[in-house]
C-alpha cells in the first residue's frame, strides 16, 4: 500500500466497499468512495461522517473530477473486464480486492477456501472448531464480516477463515493462505469466466503465491492440474477425496473418515453423504493442518447443523418433508442437492429462477433416478422445461407460491418438497435467502 497521505479509490459500496473504506480510513488515507448506481442516503452519511468524498450513480464511466490516486480496492460485484476496472487499468492505476487489502493488515494466521459449492459451510465449520480450541478465528470474505472488518476487530483474530470467491481471485495478486483449500470444480459463473478453463484459473490463484511453509489442500482428481495452474506453487499439497481417493489422501467412506495415517474417524449428520462427505475429508484436513486433532475436527463434522437456506428441513407435516436449498444456485448444486437426499423418498423439485448457465442437459441424468416431478418457475421455466420435460413430468408454475401449492397438492406421505432452483433469485427475489424464507412460509402455512 502506499504511504497514507496518498488518495485510494474504492470501488462498489456494499459491505466490503464500505469496511475497506473504514479501514482505509482509520489508517489516513483520503478515500474517493465510488459506486456505478445511486447510494442510499445512510451510507452516503456513513461514508462522509468518515470523510470520503462519495461519487454516486457514476454509470459504466469513472467520474470527470476524479483527482489521482495511487490504486483502487475493488468489491467482487466488479467484473475484470467490466469498464470501470478497464479504465482504471488503462490508467495505470493498481487494482486490489478487498479481501486483499485486509489480509495484509493481518498479522496472524489465514485459511482460505474456494470451490464452486459447500465454502460457507466449510468455512463456519473451521472458524468453529477453531474456536473451540481457544483461537480467536473469525469466518470472513464471502461468508462471514468483510475481510477488512475483521481484520480491525479488538483483540485481532489469530485466524482469518476466508471464503473466497473466483469474483474476488481476479483481482488478487499477493494473496497468500496459511492454508489453502479447494474443495470442488463444478461448472458456475461461467455467465461472467466464459469457460472453465479460465474459471479454473482463478480458483488456482490462491495456491500461487504459498511457499513451502504452506499447505494447499485440492481434489486428488483435481491435484495435476491446479499446481500447474499455479505456476507448480511449491506448498506442501495435500489431497482428499471419497472412496477411490489415493491413500495418501485424506478420504470419506460412507460413516467415516480415514487420515492418511492413524485409525479411521466416525462421521455422521450433515456431511455424511456422497456429495459431502469429501468435503468433509477436506474440512479434516485442513484442520489438522491448523494444529487441531483429528477426532475433535470429526466431532464437530459430525455435531455440525447445516446453515440456513442450504438443504435444511424446514417442516415436516402430514408425512411430507419440505427442503430448502435456495442456496442451491446453479446445476451443479441442484443436482448435489438430490443426491443429498435420503434414498427411497419420492422427491418433487421446485427450480428456476435466473440461469447462470443456458445448457440444462447435464443435470438430465440426476433428474432421471431423483425426481419424481419438477415444478419450474421464474426466467428459465420455459428453457428448463424444453430440456427435461421428456424425462421427467415438469410443471410450469410462473412463480414459487405456485409451484409450492402445486406440489403440496400432488405429494403423498413419504414425499419430499425440495426448492433446488438451479438458478440465481433475482428474478423475483432480491437473494437466495429471501426465496428460501418465501418457501419457508409456504412450507409452514395452514
Amino acid at each position: 500500500m502506499p504511504p497514507s497521505s496518498t488518495s485510494v479509490l474504492v470501488c462498489g459500496l456494499g459491505r466490503s466497499g464500505r469496511a475497506a473504506a473504514r479501514l482505509l480510513r482509520a489508517e489516513g488515507h483520503p478515500v474517493h468512495a465510488l459506486d456505478q448506481g445511486p447510494v442510499p442516503d445512510p451510507v452516503r452519511q456513513e461514508l462522509e461522517t468518515l470523510g470520503c468524498r462519495v461519487h454516486a450513480g457514476t454509470g459504466p464511466t469513472l467520474p470527470p473530477d476524479l483527482p489521482p490516486c495511487a490504486c483502487a480496492v475493488t468489491s467482487p460485484g466488479l467484473p475484470i473486464d467490466g469498464p470501470i476496472l478497464t479504465a482504471l487499468r488503462d490508467r495505470g492505476l493498481p487494482v486490489m480486492a478487498e479481501i486483499e487489502l485486509g489480509w495484509r493488515r493481518h498479522p496472524g494466521h489465514t485459511l482460505a477456501v474456494t470451490g464452486s459449492n459447500g465454502k460457507s459451510s466449510v468455512v463456519k465449520l473451521l472458524a468453529d472448531a477453531l474456536t473451540a480450541a481457544g483461537h480467536r478465528a473469525i469466518p470472513c470474505g464471502n461468508y462471514g464480516l468483510p475481510v477488512c472488518e475483521a481484520v480491525m476487530q479488538t483483540p485481532p483474530p489469530d485466524w482469518l477463515v476466508i471464503e473466497t470467491s473466483s469474483f474476488q481471485l481476479e483481482t488478487c495478486t499477493a494473496l497468500r493462505p496459511d492454508i489453502a483449500v479447494l474443495l470442488n470444480l463444478l461448472p458456475n459463473h461461467l455467465d461472467r469466466h466464459g469457460t472453465m478453463d479460465a474459471y479454473g484459473r482463478l480458483k488456482a490463484r490462491l495456491f500461487a503465491a504459498q511457499t513451502p511453509a504452506d499447505t494447499a489442500i485440492v481434489p486428488a482428481a483435481d491435484l495435476a492440474r491446479f499446481r500447474a495452474w499455479s505456476g507448480d506453487a511449491p506448498a506442501r499439497w495435500q489431497p482428499f477425496g471419497g472412496p477411490d481417493a489415493p491413500p495418501a489422501a485424506y478420504r470419506w467412506t460412507p460413516g467415516a473418515l480415514h487420515p492418511p495415517t492413524g485409525d479411521a474417524l466416525p462421521l455422521a449428520g450433515y456431511f455424511d453423504n456422497p456429495v459431502l462427505g469429501p468435503n468433509a475429508a477436506a474440512a479434516l484436513a485442513a484442520a489438522v493442518a491448523a494444529g487441531l486433532p483429528p477426532a475433535d475436527a470429526a466431532r464437530a463434522l459430525s455435531a455440525f447443523e447445516p446453515l440456513p437456506h442450504r438443504s435444511q428441513c424446514v417442516a415436516d407435516r402430514d408425512g411430507i418433508r419440505w427442503i430448502d436449498d435456495s442456496k442451491a444456485t446453479n446445476l451443479a448444486s441442484l443436482a448435489a442437492s438430490l443426491e443429498m437426499q435420503p434414498p427411497g423418498r419420492p422427491i418433487r423439485l421446485i427450480a428456476g429462477g435466473r440461469p447462470k448457465e443456458t445448457d440444462f442437459t447435464p443435470a438430465l441424468d440426476t433428474l432421471r433416478r431423483r425426481a419424481t416431478a419438477i415444478y419450474l418457475i421464474g426466467e428459465a421455466a420455459p428453457a428448463m422445461h424444453a430440456a427435461w420435460s421428456a424425462t421427467v413430468p415438469c410443471h410450469l408454475c410462473h412463480d414459487l407460491p405456485a409451484a409450492a401449492a402445486a406440489a403440496r397438492r400432488d405429494a403423498r406421505p413419504g414425499d419430499t418438497i425440495l426448492l433446488a432452483p438451479g438458478c440465481t433469485s433475482y428474478d423475483q427475489f432480491p437473494s437466495y435467502g429471501a426465496r428460501g424464507d418465501a418457501f419457508r412460509a409456504l412450507a409452514t402455512a395452514p
